[in-house]
């Protein structure tokens, strides 16, 4: 009888794992920017990882560059559980109700990544994360993309140079102000729209991390870049909260430990993945690269400090305090 029930178990354990094999968990993980950037390194990563610790119980599908679902499409299909996982900018929680997150957008507020990841790698990050939680989406971690700078067609060496440009945002209504606030004109556009839009002239120039520049081709077609680091652009790696709940614990477990891996590897990557585009920018030669003096530097600070005020009654006027007294960033000194 043990025999035969030993046997029974073992044709048991066969059948589990040719079931496995032949039906594993899909993961659809689409994002909108190129396999070679940060984050699409990020997501190639994850992919790896989590095959590898699950024994191939969870098969990953990237679709990288838009090639599943746009900027304004893939929350909603997250939510409704036509894509498990995405990893979109921080910028597009506010649209959602989520209004918070915006203050990842405001100008300057982050002085260098070792005061940006006291909010990401801290509880005033994770407090965040969890107020997605009632609209159905389980926030996983979040990866660096790295510090903006303006690029145009113009020479950019003070505020005013962009003065009346038409400049590419995505959709926050923090960094709509923050481009009134130097009398720029904010153009809300889809990510894998803008670079069709600079070379026709329907926007004057964007910001971007310069590993997004290069990758899309953007610098082909923006004469200056300034070196203004005035703002950030990370993503948040989200899932389908249902789909995650309703995951095996040990599989849970597995692709918890898979992002972990794959979050430490982007964010050590976001850096010099931005330094090597940098340099291909410039190793090019159809853009010219400007580093700011402090003075110019410290006229942009000036010039884009007041948003945080102005958007307090937006993103909330505790959340940017809990950041403040989290970075030790201090605006009166400026």
């Amino acid at each position: 009888m043990k025999i035969r029930a030993l046997l029974v178990g073992l044709v048991a354990v066969g059948l589990s794992a040719a079931a496995v094999a032949a039906d594993p968990i899909v993961i659809k993980f689409s994002h909108v920017v190129a396999q070679d950037t940060p984050k699409g390194k990020g997501a190639d990563k994850f992919k790896e990882l989590a095959e590898k610790y699950t024994n191939g119980a969870v098969k990953v599908e990237v679709y990288p560059n838009s090639t599943l679902y746009k900027d304004k499409e893939e929350m909603e299909a997250l939510q409704l559980g036509a894509v498990q996982m995405l990893a979109p900018s921080l910028a597009k929680f506010g649209p959602l109700g989520v209004r918070e997150f915006e203050a990842f957008d405001l100008p300057y507020i982050f002085d260098g990544y070792d005061a940006l990841h006291k909010i990401t790698k801290g509880p005033v990050g994770q407090q965040l994360l969890d107020k997605l939680e009632p609209r159905g989406i389980k926030g996983l971690a979040y990866w660096d993309n790295g510090f903006k700078s303006f690029s145009a067609n113009s020479p950019i060496t003070k505020p005013e140079d962009l003065r009346g440009k038409k400049l590419r945002i995505q959709s926050s209504k923090v960094l709509e102000e923050q481009m009134r606030q130097i009398r720029a004109l904010p153009q809300v556009m889809a990510f894998s729209e803008t670079y069709q839009a600079l070379q026709t002239g329907v926007v004057d120039g964007t910001e971007n991390p310069h590993s997004n520049l290069y990758t899309q081709k953007m610098h082909e077609v923006q004469k200056h870049l300034a070196l203004t680091d005035h703002g950030y652009l990370g993503y948040a790696v989200i899932t389908n909260k249902r789909f995650w709940d309703g995951l095996p614990a040990d599989v849970r477990s597995q692709l918890d430990k898979a992002m972990d891996e794959a979050t430490d590897y982007a964010n050590q990557i976001a850096k010099e993945e931005n330094d090597k585009a940098l340099e291909a920018v410039r190793a090019s030669g159809k853009t010219e690269i400007r580093a700011l003096s402090d003075e110019e530097r410290a006229a942009f600070i000036k010039a884009l400090l007041p948003v945080h005020k102005k958007m307090e009654s937006r993103v909330g006027a505790a959340t940017i305090k809990s950041i403040y007294e989290a970075t030790g960033f201090d605006p009166g000194k400026f």
